[in-house]
């Protein structure tokens, strides 16, 4: 986890689901806050939960922040 940013978590698909990439490989698709903390231990950084993950400036949140769950219309 090199980068200031390393984890990417892309706008909701339409069901919702978020694809998330760490240090530009994909790894997995996330349908809350709690999967993306999985991905982040599983990535080496033991001990996140969802508050980590809601507070951190390790992830970069595209197309909405860690509360949209719900693809925008449009």
């Amino acid at each position: 986890m090199a980068s200031a940013t390393p984890v990417t978590v892309y706008p909701p698909g339409d069901d919702g689901g978020r694809r998330v990439r760490i240090g530009g490989r994909f790894v997995g698709i996330a349908y809350g806050t709690t999967d993306i903390a999985a991905f982040v231990q599983e990535a080496g950084l033991q001990g996140w939960d969802e508050m980590d993950v809601v507070r951190s400036d390790l992830i970069e949140w595209r197309g909405g922040g860690p509360e949209v769950w719900t693809p925008c219309d449009g």
